[in-house]
C-alpha cells in the first residue's frame, strides 16, 4: 500500500527530530566511557525506566505477541513466560539492588567483583564478553527481520537493488534504511541519545496503543470475535492439555500448535516456571536491561526503575495487541485460511493496521511502531560496544588510552556490531525461528553459572567459564541431535550440561581468593549459601550480618508476577468486553500493589549494614585494582 502524504510527513518529521536530538546530546556523551555508556549515573531513574520500557516494545516482539494471541487466545498470556517476561519482577524485588551495588559499567566488568583476578577470572570475563556480543548480534538480526517485513508492507515502493553481485529485496532495503538512521544517532549520542529518544518514543507508542485499542472496540463486538475462534479461546485458565481445536475454522493453526509443542500446555507451563525461576535469579543477560540498572544513581533507584518498566509497559502494549488481534480475527481470517499450510501469522499486525487506521493516525502509529523498533535496536547498539571497548580494548590492549580514543573506538564498535547483526539477519527466515534460537540457544546456556554466581560462595571463575561454555555448546547442538524436540522441552538437557560443567569446573579448581569473596559479600550482600564467607566477614566487623530476606523476596516475587499478569490480561478483557473478568484483574492489581508498597518499596536499602565505603570510593577502588 502507499501511504498518504500526511502520514509520510509525520514519519519524516519524527526521523528528523530524533536524529537532531542524538546530535544535540552528543557533547554530553563524548566526555568519557562512563558518560557514553552510563550517562555518568546522573540520568533520572524514571527516564531510564521509560527508556527501558520503550526498548522492550519492539515490532518483532509485538508481531509475535499478536500471532500467539490469535492462535491461543487468553492462554497466550502465559506463553511469554518462555523468556521469561517476569525476570523484571526479580530485578525489581532484589537483583537490581544487588547488581547496582557492584558499581561497575558492564556485566563483564562485574566478573572482577565476584571472581577477582587470575586465569579463571579472565576466562569467565572473556566468555561473558563473547556471550554479550553474540546476544546483541542475535537481537539485531531479530529486529532486522521484523522491521524489514513490517516496513515493506506500508512503504510499498520497490527498493530492491543489486550490489556487489548480491540481490537485496525491498524488505532488506527498508531494514537497512531504518537501521542506518538509528545507528547514526546512537553512535553520536551514546546512552544520552538512546534514553532521550526512547522517552519520546515511549509516549508516541503509548498514544498509538490507545488509538488502536479504541478503534478495535468501536469496530467489533465480542460476539463477532467468538464466532471466528474455537471453544476455549477466551479462557485464561487451562488443564494439562490445551484442548483447543481449530479444525473446520482454520485447520493449519492446529499444525502450528503441534509445531510449537504446546498441546501439552500444563507440562509446558511447568517447564516454563522451572526455567523462569532459574533464569530470573540468574539475572539479566549482559545487554541493555543490565545497562539501565548500572546507569541508575543508587541501588534503590535501580529497583524503582525496574518496577516502573512493568507498570508503564504492559497495559498499553496489550491494549494494542488485543485490538490488532480481534480486528484480524474478524476481518482477516478468510485471507489467513486461504494461505493453507503456508499461513503467515506475522502478517496479522500489518494487515490490521493498513485496513483500520485512518489517515494521520496511520502516520503517528507507524512512527510509534518504527520508534519501538528503533528503541530496541538503539538499546542493543549502545550496549555491545561497552563490552568491546571497556572489557577488551581497555582491559587487555590499551588501558592508558585517552577518553577521546575510547569514545571514538566505541563509534567503530557500534558500527561493526550492526553490520554483523544485519549479515546474520539475512540468513534467517522468520522471526519465530530467531525467537526460538535466542530463547532456547543463547539463554539456555546462560542459566546455571549465572544462577550460582549469586547464591553459592564456592563458585569460581573456572566453574563459571566451563558452565557457560558447556551450556552454550549444548544449547546450540541439541537441535541438531534432537530435531523434533522443541527448545522448551530441550531445556532440561541444556541445563544439565551447563550445571555439570559449572560444578565440575569449580570443584576441580581452587576457590576464589578470600579477600575477593569478603569484599563482594560485604558490598552486595546476597542471600544463599554464603555462610563461610559471612562468618569470616562478621568476625572482622560484627555489623556485617547475613541477608535473611529470602522468604520475603520470594513472596514479593510471587506477588509481583500476579501484579504483572493482571496488567497483561486487563486490557485484553477490556477489548473483548469481558468486564466482570476485567474487574477481577483490577482487584488483583490493587491488592498486589498495596502488598508491594509495604513489603517491598518501603524496605529497599541502598547499601547494607557494615558497608562503610561511599559509592564513589567503591567505584574508585574497582577501577584501580592492580593487574594480575
Amino acid at each position: 500500500m502507499y501511504l498518504h502524504p500526511i502520514d509520510i510527513a509525520i514519519i519524516v518529521v519524527y526521523f528528523a527530530g530524533i536524529v537532531w536530538l542524538g546530535f544535540y546530546l552528543s557533547k554530553k556523551a563524548s566526555k568519557n566511557l562512563d558518560a557514553y555508556f552510563l550517562g555518568g549515573n546522573k540520568i533520572p531513574w524514571y527516564y531510564l525506566g521509560l527508556s527501558n520500557a520503550s526498548g522492550m516494545f519492539d515490532i518483532s516482539g509485538t508481531m509475535w505477541t499478536v500471532s500467539i494471541l490469535f492462535i491461543y487466545g487468553l492462554k497466550s498470556a502465559w506463553l511469554p513466560w518462555l523468556w521469561p517476561v517476569w525476570n523484571q519482577i526479580f530485578l525489581m524485588i532484589f537483583l537490581a539492588v544487588w547488581l547496582r551495588r557492584s558499581n561497575v559499567m558492564t556485566g563483564a566488568e562485574w566478573i572482577r567483583t565476584r571472581f577477582g583476578q587470575g586465569t579463571g577470572a579472565h576466562l569467565s570475563h572473556i566468555i561473558v564478553v563473547v556471550f554479550a556480543v553474540i546476544t546483541v548480534i542475535g537481537f539485531i538480526a531479530y529486529g532486522f527481520e521484523g522491521i524489514g517485513k513490517f516496513s515493506s508492507i506500508f512503504f510499498a515502493y520497490d527498493l530492491s537493488f543489486r550490489f556487489l553481485g548480491i540481490n537485496f529485496t525491498s524488505e532488506e532495503a527498508y531494514g537497512l534504511i531504518f537501521m542506518g538512521i538509528t545507528t547514526l544517532y546512537v553512535i553520536k549520542g551514546g546512552i544520552y541519545s538512546v534514553v532521550g529518544t526512547e522517552v519520546i518514543q515511549f509516549f508516541i507508542m503509548t498514544f498509538s496503543c490507545i488509538v488502536i485499542g479504541i478503534i478495535a472496540m468501536l469496530a467489533i463486538s465480542p460476539d463477532q470475535v467468538y464466532a471466528f475462534v474455537p471453544e476455549g479461546w477466551g479462557e485464561f485458565f487451562f488443564g494439562w492439555r490445551l484442548d483447543m481445536d481449530w479444525s473446520g475454522i482454520m485447520d493449519s493453526v492446529n499444525y502450528r500448535i503441534e509445531q510449537d509443542g504446546f498441546e501439552l500446555f500444563g507440562y509446558a507451563l511447568m517447564l516454563m516456571i522451572l526455567k523462569g525461576i532459574m533464569v530470573s535469579i540468574a539475572g539479566p543477560v549482559p545487554s541493555y536491561d543490565m545497562q539501565r540498572v548500572l546507569a541508575t544513581g543508587t541501588p534503590k533507584e535501580a529497583a524503582k526503575m525496574s518496577g516502573l518498566v512493568i507498570l508503564v509497559l504492559y497495559f498499553p502494549r496489550y491494549f494494542m495487541v488485543a485490538g490488532l488481534t480481534v480486528l484480524a480475527i474478524v476481518f482477516f481470517s478468510p485471507e489467513l485460511k486461504s494461505m493453507g499450510a503456508d499461513i503467515d501469522f506475522e502478517m496479522i499486525l500489518p494487515y490490521a493496521i493498513s485496513n483500520f487506521v485512518p489517515i494521520g493516525f496511520m502516520g503517528i502509529l507507524l512512527a510509534g511502531l518504527i520508534a519501538a523498533f528503533m528503541s530496541t535496536f538503539a538499546a542493543f547498539v549502545n550496549a555491545a560496544p561497552a563490552y568491546i571497548v571497556n572489557d577488551i580494548y581497555k582491559k587487555y590492549i590499551n588501558p592508558d588510552a585517552s577518553d577521546r580514543t575510547y569514545v571514538r573506538l566505541s563509534y567503530a564498535a557500534s558500527l561493526t556490531v550492526v553490520i554483523v547483526g544485519i549479515l546474520f539477519g539475512f540468513v534467517v527466515d522468520t522471526i519465530h525461528a530467531l525467537t526460538v534460537w535466542i530463547v532456547g540457544g543463547l539463554y539456555g546456556g546462560y542459566i546455571a553459572a549465572n544462577l550460582l554466581k549469586w547464591i553459592w560462595w564456592r563458585l569460581n571463575g573456572y566453574g563459571y567459564f566451563w558452565g557457560m561454555l558447556a551450556g552454550i555448546v549444548a544449547a546450540l547442538t541439541t537441535p541438531a541431535l534432537f530435531p523434533d524436540l522443541t527448545a522448551l522441552f530441550a531445556f532440561p538437557i541444556v541445563f544439565g550440561f551447563s550445571l555439570g560443567g559449572t560444578i565440575i569446573g569449580t570443584l576441580l579448581t581452587s576457590p576464589t581468593e578470600p579477600h575477593v569473596l569478603k569484599k563482594f559479600y560485604t558490598e552486595v550482600r546476597p542471600w544463599g549459601w554464603w555462610k563461610p564467607v559471612q562468618e569470616a566477614c562478621t568476625a572482622e566487623n560484627p555489623a556485617i550480618t547475613p541477608n535473611t530476606d529470602f522468604k520475603r523476596d520470594m513472596f514479593n516475587c510471587a506477588t509481583g508476577i500476579a501484579w504483572q499478569m493482571s496488567l497483561v490480561v486487563m486490557p485484553i478483557y477490556l477489548v473483548l468486553g469481558e468486564y466482570p473478568k476485567m474487574g477481577v484483574s483490577i482487584a488483583v492489581f490493587v491488592l498486589a500493589s498495596v502488598i508491594l508498597k509495604f513489603n517491598w518499596l518501603d524496605k529497599i536499602e541502598d547499601y547494607p549494614a557494615g558497608t562503610e565505603l561511599s559509592e564513589r570510593d567503591i567505584r574508585g577502588r574497582l577501577k584501580t585494582d592492580p593487574p594480575s
